[in-house]
């Protein structure tokens, strides 16, 4: 299978941060990259952001082969799943963060990076959305939290200007090198450079992973999926017992 998605953005290209500006660079397209379709039981198409062109992995979404439980949830049920267990990383204000510091609240976790040019505005402008349609009373249990995977170009500073285009109650982690790659692999995610003619972007997962508040690992959800869904799921997870 052969699809060209076009996608790339300069290095050092950051300018002004505003939500419209990132939008104008074309969030609504949805998917822009190398977008491998990994099947996990047949069930689950995981996208890629980044490159050119994608390939095929039958491994399993987030790059397991545990068939998925279906019904309970919009998103894919991975509730006792061996993997995603954690985060210990850095937030865009200096603190250190781990995921016992959100206890109480369902924490939306997406991977990413500050100059994707279209998948990663398209899921934050999904996750101010979804806070919209919970409610202040809701939205206060919930925290979305974005890990970069491009620490070496998203500072602390950078990170903080793109949350507040988006939702100021949005938190972005980032860590060394090798904390990045230790996160990124705890929860199965792809991500590497690919050169451009000037810098480089990057292709990386582009699922969004719910935890309850109890601090367990639940939903996967697809970035094709509606902020109905993401909601749905939320709200699910608020009310269990």
């Amino acid at each position: 299978m052969s699809v060209e998605w076009k996608s790339g953005l300069a290095a050092g290209q950051s300018g002004a941060v505003s939500r419209r500006a990132w939008l104008a660079r074309g969030a609504i397209l949805g998917v822009a990259g190398r977008v491998p379709a990994m099947l996990w039981g047949g069930a689950l198409a995981a996208a890629l952001a980044g490159c050119d062109r994608p390939a095929v992995d039958g491994t399993g979404a987030a790059g397991t082969s545990a068939a998925p439980a279906l019904g309970r949830f919009k998103g894919i049920d991975v509730t006792g799943a061996p993997y995603g267990k954690g985060f210990a990383l850095t937030d865009m204000h200096g603190q250190p963060r781990t995921l016992a510091d959100f206890k109480g609240q369902v924490v939306m976790l997406y991977f990413g990076f500050v100059q994707c040019p279209d998948v990663c505005p398209t899921a934050l402008t999904r996750a101010s959305q979804v806070m919209q349609q919970l409610g202040p009373e809701l939205a206060a249990r919930v925290q979305v939290i974005f890990v970069t995977v491009d620490p070496e170009r998203d500072t602390p500073a950078l990170l903080r200007d793109y949350m507040a285009a988006f939702d100021t109650r949005f938190l972005a982690l980032v860590g060394s090198p090798e904390q990045t790659k230790a996160t990124a692999d705890e929860f199965r995610v792809f991500y590497k450079q690919v050169p451009t003619g000037s810098g480089y972007t990057m292709d990386h997962t582009a699922l969004s992973y719910l935890f309850d508040p109890q601090g367990r690992f639940r939903v996967v959800l697809r970035h094709e999926q509606t902020a109905n869904d993401y909601a749905a799921d939320i709200r699910n997870l608020l009310t269990q017992p």
